[in-house]
């Protein structure tokens, strides 16, 4: 099914309408053996759905992770940063 997806993200970045004459067209095209169920399904769902509103979100959410990985690194970084200068410290006290 997740050929009929990207049919409907090619067709919306072509700023092509996603029906059912494009989407069997696209699959076509690309050499896939189309189930009109499937299609007709695709299109009924993506009816009222802002595509561009979602690959925002989409976006968003993929990238807050990263973010907050970011931070966690730069934590440890800090605390490791942290021990090696309280290591030296005591090092330089009874060395």
């Amino acid at each position: 099914m997740s050929e009929y997806a990207y049919c409907a993200l090619l067709l919306h970045a072509a700023k092509k309408e996603i029906n059912e004459e494009n989407v069997t067209k696209v699959l076509e095209a690309a050499g896939i053996q189309v189930d009109q169920a499937k299609v007709k399904a695709l299109v009924e769902s993506l009816k009222n759905v802002n595509i561009d509103e979602v690959l925002k979100e989409a976006a968003i959410e993929s990238a807050t992770p990263a973010a907050e990985e970011k931070k966690e690194e730069k934590k440890k970084e800090e605390k490791e940063k942290g021990l090696e200068e309280a290591t030296a410290g005591l090092e330089a006290l009874f060395g």
